[in-house]
């Protein structure tokens, strides 16, 4: 598998994709688990292809998605050619309940309305409802067969899995390796990230910093990424921490795009 270059299939908020080559000092060189308990578009994951991985997300779209790429490739290809790059038949999609749909449809529709809709953003309202407008793109590649197929062989022996990031907790062992890339502390009330995750406040912050000492404690290699902010700095000062840039194109204001910095927590050298 290491030999296939795999694109993430999904466009998501905070994607790694444009950070793997400053990722790359930083891996661990041997381990024998990866856990990615915040998989979304799994940039990473797709960068090293572990052959022995569990992938974990609170979206419950996101795992749909990427089991029924695993079980289901021919029929969600077969599903996604009826769609259409068009403004009313992208408002029809997106009005309907995910939960009337079975699995292909529903990964259908997740994958549809992620390449068509503004900024490739997935972002739900207080109901649950996906709420984000149409993005007028005169040729999105909606499909990508060659690159879904790799996803597919990638995702084989892995298993994908609903729920909450604690559950790294239960399938950690000692050398598992386990990357966090949780919703973001907000560094200013324009750049809240959570938005298009759900509600990851504080509290939330601080219970996956305990997270992270429990599974330190396991003998687990340990990678985040996250803002830097003092309270980041406060939860991981006991640990080895790295600044690195990224380029943060999602904002409320034009003002607050561009170069920001970021930190890498490690609990390896």
């Amino acid at each position: 598998m290491k030999r296939i270059r795999i694109k993430s299939p999904i466009k998501w908020a905070g994607g790694k994709g444009q950070l793997l080559e400053q990722f790359e000092p930083f891996l661990p060189k041997k381990f024998d688990l990866y856990i990615e308990p915040f998989v979304g578009g799994g940039a990473l994951f797709f960068h090293i292809l572990p052959s022995n991985a569990i992938l974990i997300d609170m979206n419950l779209d996101v795992v749909n998605f990427y089991n029924v790429v695993k079980n289901n490739l021919e029929e969600l290809i077969n599903d996604l050619r009826k769609h259409k790059n068009e403004r009313n038949y992208y408002y029809m999609m997106r009005s309907l309940n995910p939960e009337s749909l079975d699995p292909i449809q529903r990964a259908s529709r997740f994958l549809y309305l992620n390449k068509t809709a503004y900024n490739g953003l997935w972002r739900v309202n207080k109901k649950g409802k996906f709420n984000v407008p149409f993005g007028r793109y005169k040729n999105p590649k909606i499909c990508d067969e060659d690159n879904l197929r790799n996803v597919s062989l990638a995702l084989k022996d892995i298993s994908v899995i609903w729920g909450d990031f604690s559950i790294a907790l239960d399938h950690a062992k000692s050398n598992t390796f386990v990357y966090f890339d949780p919703p973001y502390d907000p560094i200013s009330k324009t750049s809240n990230f959570t938005s298009y995750s759900g509600t990851f406040g504080v509290e939330d912050q601080i219970r996956l910093s305990e997270c992270f000492k429990a599974l330190d404690k396991k003998g687990c290699l340990l990678m985040l990424s996250n803002s830097n902010t003092p309270l980041i700095r406060k939860l991981y000062v006991d640990y080895e921490i790295h600044v690195i840039k990224a380029r943060r194109m999602i904002n409320s204001k034009v003002t607050g795009r561009g170069e920001v910095e970021e930190i890498i927590v490690r609990n390896f050298s």
